[in-house]
C-alpha cells in the first residue's frame, strides 16, 4: 500500500483562529454530525468558498484488488498531520477527532473507516476491478461522492474516490480521498467460442498471414492480459504472429509456412493457446480447424489413351458403342468434366455416332448401310474449367453382315434404368436379374448363348422353355468390394455370328458395415493441472459404407465422466476441468462411433488416460509440532524419535528429503527413515529443552517444502550428587557458649542438587560423631539445621567434630555428598592456633550407616534430666554455708575478677566465620547467645 497527501493552498490570514466565517454571519455554527454539516456547507458554502477551500485535502492511496477484509490501506490522522491519532490530548480540554465518510455510496461498501483513528482498512466486500472497472467507459461509473473512474489503461485508471469530513470545528476539513487499485492477474485468458474454424486456400503462397477472428479476452489489464499464442501442433507448415493496434489490443495471424495440397491433407486440426504475462502465467485453449479449401490445381485424365470397339453392320439404333471416363481430383464445379468431339472428327462419324456430353456415353444414332464406313476414328476430349483437355481416341470397327445375325432381347427383372440395372448388396444368392430370349431371325441356324465378364453372376436355360435364359446372382454381392459390373451375354450362331448385349450392373449400398475404430484401446495421457477445454487428441473411425451410412458421430460412454466432452462431428476429445492427480490418476472409459444408416451401427473402443504427475503438493508432515521425551546422558547417535512425512506426488516429486534448519552441529536426521539422532551426549542440566525446525524438501523441479517444529525434553537422571554450598570447607568451626539453650539453632548444612524431581530431593544424616558428649547435637533431616538437645555442663567444653552426610531421593541408587560440622564449646576461642591443629588431625569418627529418618522428632528427655543439675549445686551451697562462709566469699570475688578478665581476653579475639552466606541464614532463624567466629 502506498499513501501520499497534498494539501490544499495555504489559508488566508484572520485575527485569531477559529472556523471559517461569511462576511457579516453570526456566530460559526457547530454541526455534531457529518451529514447535518454537508446541508449547512451546501447552504452557506457560496459564502465562504474561500475558507472551506483552503480546508481542501487530497489524499492518494493504492492497493492491489482481492485483498482480504481488514488490510489497512492508510492513517488519513497520520497522513494529515494531525496532533492526534484519533484519541483525546491528555493535556487538553479538546474534543476527540472525528472521521466520517461524507457519502455511503456504493464504493463505501468497499472500506472500513475508524472514526477515531482515521484508519482506512479493506471491508469484507472484495474489490473486483474488473467488475468495478469497464475500460471501454472513459467516465466513473458509479456518482456522489463515493465513486469508481476508469479512464486509462494505468494503473490509476480505476479509482475507488471518497469523502471524508474531519471533525471538530478546530481541525475540520473535507479529505478527498481516492484509492488507485491495481490489478492483478486473477483472470485466465479464454476465448469466446471453443471451437474455431479457419479455410485457407491450397494455393496460398508462403507467409500467407489470416487473422483469427475469435482472439481470446482476458480482463486483467497491461501485462496481465494476452500477451503470446502458441500452436501445439504446426504440422510444420504454420506458425502464429501477434500484431498490436492502437489501443493494445493483441490480435493472433495464422502463417503459412510451407506449401498446402487438398488433395494430399483437406484438414489439420490442433489447439491455440492464448498466455498472459502474469507470474506465473496464465493460459487459454480452443480447437482450432483448418480447412483446406479446393482450387482448381487438376485437370480431367483419362486412364487409357485409345478404346477399340467392334461394331456390327446390322446394329440396331441406340446400341451401345462405347464409354468413355475422365477423372478430376478437385472438387465441386472444379472437377465438372464435359466431353466433346475434336474438330478432327468428320462430319458423318459425328451423325452415326452420338456422344452424351454428360456421362461418355457413345450410342449409335443411325442405322449402318452398305456405303458406311468400316472404321471411325472418334477422337474425344474431356473438358474442364480452366484446363487443357484430356483427349482419348475411339476406334469403332464396323463388321459387314450377309445374314442376320442371332438377336437378344433382354427382359428385366431387376430395377433398370437407361441399361444399368441396380442391385441391393445383401439381395440373397440366386436373385433374378432378367431374361434373355435367343432367336435366329432367319430360322437357319441353331443359336447358342453364354455369359462374358467377372462377377457373381450366371447365365443358364431356364426351363421348360427354349431360347430362354436366366440371368441371376450366385454369391452375395459386396458394394465396399466392387460398386460397377460390366458384363455381356453373347449369342452365336452355326455360323460364327456373335451378338453381344452389354448389361451394367450397379451395386447399391446398404448399412451392413459398423464404424471401425483406428485403436480398440485408445491410450492418451495429460498432466494434471491442465488448462481449461484442454485437447487430448482426435478420435478416428471409418466406415466402409458409403454416403450417410458411411458419416460417423462420436458418444461417450456412459461411464464417461461428465467433465469429459467428445465433439460429435470432429471426434475432438477434450476435458473441462483440470485434473488432480493425487485424487485419481487413472480414467477408463468406453466411446462410440454411430453411423448415420437405418437401423445405425456402432461400434466401441476403450480410452484409458492416464494423469502424469506435477510437482503440485509440499510434503506434509504427520504432526506440525512433534514432542520427544529422551532421558539425558542419552548416547550418541541414538533414535530420538520418528519424523514421518508425506507427499501426494509420485515418483521424483514424491520423493523427500528432510534436514535439520537449526541445531545441526548438534542434531541430524536420517532422510530415509526419518529418524532423528542427537550426535552428542545430551545433558540436562547444561540445556534441559531443545526446539528444533525439520524442513522437508521433495525432488520435483522447483522443488516444494515445509516446514514442522521438534520440541526435545530431557527427562532427569540422578547423575549428580548434592553440593554442599555451607560450611565451604572442613576445617571451619563455630564458637559455641555453655549458656546456649537447648533446641537452640546452632548452624546449618546447606547444599543443592543439580538434578530435578525426587533426584534433587535432600535429606541430611549425621553418620559419625565425635567429642565430649556429641549426641548433644542433632540434624534436621529436612532443612540441615542443627540444634542442641540437652544443656551443656562443664565436662562438655572442647571441639565437637559431626560427619553429615548430604544424601538425595534418586532412583535407583540415590547419590550423596559429606561434609565435617566443627563445634567448639567454649565461653571463648582463647588459643585459635591449638583449634586449628585440632581441625588438621584426622578425626576417629566411626560412621553410622544408617539412612536418615526426615519425619523424626527431637526428644528432649536428657535436656530435662540435666536441667536438675543447677538446682543440686544449690542446695549442696546453702547447706555449706555457714560453714565456709568466708570460704564462699573469696571464690566469690576470685570469681568475679576471672570474668572481668575473661570479657576483656574476649574482646580481643578475632571472629572466623564459617560462611559469608551464614548471616542470612541466623538473620533469618534469629539464633540466640550463638557468635559465628
Amino acid at each position: 500500500l502506498r499513501g501520499r497527501g497534498r494539501q490544499g493552498p495555504a489559508r488566508s490570514a484572520a485575527p485569531a483562529p477559529g472556523p471559517p466565517q461569511a462576511a457579516g454571519s453570526g456566530p460559526p455554527a457547530r454541526c455534531t454530525a457529518g451529514p447535518h454539516l454537508l446541508l449547512f456547507l451546501l447552504f452557506v458554502g457560496p459564502f465562504n468558498c474561500f475558507a472551506s477551500y483552503s480546508r481542501a485535502t487530497e489524499l492518494f492511496y493504492s492497493l492491489n484488488e482481492g485483498l482480504p477484509a481488514g488490510v489497512l490501506i492508510g492513517s488519513l490522522a497520520r497522513d494529515l498531520r494531525l496532533p492526534t491519532a484519533g484519541g483525546q490530548h491528555p493535556s487538553s480540554l479538546q474534543p476527540p477527532l472525528s472521521f466520517t465518510l461524507a457519502s455511503h455510496g456504493l464504493g463505501g461498501q468497499y472500506v472500513q473507516l475508524d472514526n477515531r483513528s482515521g484508519e482506512l482498512h479493506t471491508s469484507a466486500v472484495e474489490i473486483d476491478r474488473e467488475a468495478l472497472c469497464v475500460e471501454s467507459s472513459g467516465a466513473a461509473i458509479l456518482g456522489g461522492s463515493a465513486a469508481v473512474s476508469s479512464s486509462s489503461p494505468s494503473p490509476e485508471s480505476c479509482l475507488l474516490l471518497l469523502d471524508v469530513l474531519v471533525l471538530p470545528q478546530e481541525y475540520f476539513r473535507l479529505v478527498k480521498v481516492k484509492i488507485a487499485i491495481r490489478d492483478v492477474n486473477d483472470n485466465a485468458p479464454r476465448f469466446p467460442v471453443p471451437h474455431i474454424r479457419l479455410s485457407v486456400p491450397e494455393n496460398a503462397p508462403v507467409n500467407t498471414r489470416l487473422a483469427i477472428e475469435h482472439p481470446a479476452l482476458d480482463p486483467d489489464m497491461g501485462t496481465n492480459g494476452v500477451q503470446t499464442y502458441r500452436l501445439r501442433d504446426n504440422y510444420g507448415v504454420f506458425t502464429l504472429d501477434v500484431e498490436e493496434n492502437e489501443n493494445g489490443e493483441r490480435t493472433p495471424y495464422l502463417i503459412v509456412m510451407g506449401a498446402l495440397d487438398r488433395e494430399t491433407q483437406d484438414e489439420y486440426v490442433t489447439v491455440i493457446v492464448a498466455e498472459d504475462g502474469g507470474t506465473p502465467p496464465l493460459v487459454g485453449s480452443a480447437t482450432l480447424t483448418i480447412g483446406i479449401s479446393d482450387i482448381n490445381d487438376n485437370c480431367p485424365q483419362f486412364n487409357d489413351s485409345q478404346l477399340n470397339v467392334t461394331l456390327y453392320g446390322n446394329s440396331s439404333l441406340g446400341t451401345h458403342v462405347a464409354t468413355v471416363h475422365a477423372v478430376d481430383m478437385d472438387l465441386g464445379s472444379n472437377a465438372q468434366i464435359t466431353y466433346s468431339y475434336s474438330q478432327k472428327v468428320p462430319q458423318p462419324s459425328r451423325d452415326l455416332f452420338h456422344l452424351n456430353e454428360s456421362t461418355g456415353i457413345i450410342t449409335l444414332s443411325t442405322k449402318a448401310d452398305g456405303d458406311t464406313p468400316k472404321l471411325h476414328r472418334l477422337i474425344i476430349l474431356g473438358n474442364g474449367p480452366g484446363c487443357i483437355p484430356a483427349v482419348i481416341t475411339v476406334l469403332v470397327t464396323i463388321i459387314k453382315v450377309m445374314m442376320r445375325p442371332p438377336e437378344v432381347v433382354p427382359r428385366f427383372i431387376a430395377n433398370e434404368v437407361e441399361g444399368v440395372v441396380f442391385l441391393k448388396e445383401l439381395e440373397p444368392i440366386n436373385t433374378p436379374i432378367a431374361f434373355f430370349t435367343i432367336k435366329d431371325p432367319d430360322e437357319k441356324y441353331k443359336v447358342s448363348c453364354y455369359l462374358d465378364g467377372d462377377g457373381p453372376f450366371g447365365l443358364s436355360p431356364y426351363k421348360p422353355y427354349n431360347n430362354e435364359y436366366l440371368l441371376e446372382t450366385t454369391k452375395p454381392l459386396d458394394f465396399e468390394t466392387q460398386q460397377l459390373y460390366e458384363i455381356s451375354v453373347v449369342a452365336w450362331n452355326s455360323e460364327g455370328f456373335h451378338v453381344k448385349k452389354v448389361v451394367k450392373i450397379q451395386i447399391l449400398d446398404d448399412n451392413d458395415n459398423s464404424p471401425v475404430f483406428s485403436e480398440e484401446l485408445i491410450e492418451l495421457s495429460i498432466e494434471e493441472n491442465n488448462v481449461p477445454n484442454a485437447f487430448l487428441t482426435k478420435l478416428h473411425a471409418t466406415d466402409a459404407d458409403s454416403g450417410e451410412r458411411g458419416q460417423v458421430s462420436y458418444f461417450l460412454g456412459p461411464d464417461a465422466p461428465s467433465y469429459f466432452a467428445l465433439d460429435k462431428t470432429t471426434g475432438v476429445l477434450t476435458v473441462s476441468t483440470q485434473l488432480d492427480r493425487e485424487e485419481k490418476e487413472k480414467y477408463r472409459y468406453t466411446v462410440k462411433a454411430v453411423d448415420s444408416g437405418f437401423p445405425p451401427r456402432e461400434s466401441i473402443a476403450t480410452v484409458t488416460i492416464t494423469v502424469l504427475d506435477k510437482n503440485d503438493n509440499s510434503p506434509r508432515f504427520i504432526n506440525k509440532d512433534f514432542s520427544f521425551f529422551v532421558p539425558e546422558n542419552f548416547p550418541g547417535f541414538g533414535e530420538i524419535g520418528v519424523i514421518s512425512v508425506t507427499d501426494a506426488d509420485a515418483g521424483q516429486n514424491g520423493w523427500v528429503a528432510l534436514s535439520v534448519l537449526n541445531g545441526s552441529d548438534i542434531f541430524v536426521i536420517d532422510t530415509g527413515k526419518g529418524v532423528l539422532r542427537a550426535k552428542i551426549s545430551l545433558d540436562r542440566e547444561q540445556q534441559s529443552s531443545y526446539v528444533l525446525w525439520i524442513e522437508a524438501v521433495d525432488g520435483g523441479d522447483p522443488a516444494l517444502s515445509s516446514t514442522a517444529k521438534i520440541t526435545i525434553l530431557l527427562l532427569d537422571i540422578n547423575d549428580n550428587p548434592p553440593l554442599v554450598l555451607f560450611p565451604q570447607s572442613n576445617m571451619s568451626y563455630l564458637l559455641v557458649l555453655p549458656s546456649t539453650l537447648p533446641g537452640s539453632p546452632i548452624t546449618e548444612v546447606y547444599a543443592v542438587d543439580k538434578d530435578t524431581g525426587m533426584n534433587a530431593v535432600i535429606a541430611y544424616s549425621i553418620i559419625g560423631r565425635r567429642g565430649p558428649r556429641p549426641e548433644s547435637f542433632r540434624i534436621d533431616p529436612k532443612t540441615g539445621n542443627i540444634t542442641l538437645e540437652e544443656s551443656l555442663m562443664q565436662n562438655d567444653y572442647g571441639l565437637y567434630r559431626l560427619l553429615v552426610k548430604v544424601s538425595d531421593h534418586g532412583y535407583p541408587e540415590p547419590l550423596h555428598s559429606t561434609v565435617m560440622v566443627n563445634l567448639f564449646v567454649n565461653d571463648t576461642v582463647s588459643n585459635e592456633s591449638y583449634i586449628e591443629s585440632l581441625l588438621r588431625k584426622e578425626p576417629d569418627i566411626s560412621v553410622e550407616e544408617k539412612q536418615p529418618q526426615i519425619s523424626i522428632e527431637p526428644t528432649h528427655k536428657k535436656m530435662e534430666s540435666a536441667s536438675c543439675m543447677p538446682t543440686l549445686v544449690a542446695l549442696s551451697v546453702i547447706s555449706l554455708s555457714s560453714i565456709a562462709l568466708v570460704t564462699g566469699m573469696g571464690i566469690y570475688i576470685c570469681l568475679r575478677k576471672g570474668k572481668k578478665h575473661h570479657r576483656a581476653d574476649e574482646n580481643l579475639e578475632v571472629q572466623i566465620p564459617l560462611n559469608g552466606r551464614i548471616n542470612l541464614h541466623m538473620l533469618e532463624k534469629k539464633p540466640m547467645e550463638i557468635s559465628n567466629i
